[in-house]
């Protein structure tokens, strides 16, 4: 059996074993059509921007703090550019 040496190797063998069956092409189809609704459809209902809902960055960036320390007890002033300052 023949080594594979680099990822092209590896989606060519893929491609060549769904080419000779006899439902390659439909299995094919099924595949890309699976992956437009899981990247495409799902994201649109179901993973929406929480930052398009603030107009400063200000707004953005405390909402971004907010939930990165969200259930933890930090007490930090934070300066301009995020240099913290005691």
């Amino acid at each position: 059996m023949e080594r594979i040496r680099n990822i092209g190797d590896f989606f060519r063998m893929y491609v060549d074993g769904f080419k000779n069956l006899s439902w390659g092409k439909p299995l094919w189809v099924i595949i890309l059509v699976k992956l437009f609704i899981m990247f495409a459809v799902l994201k649109v209902f179901f993973f929406r921007n929480p930052l398009n809902e603030f107009d400063s960055e200000k707004e953005k960036s405390e909402y971004i703090y907010n939930e990165l320390t969200k259930g933890h007890n930090i007490n930090v002033k934070i300066k301009k550019y995020g240099t913290k300052c005691n």
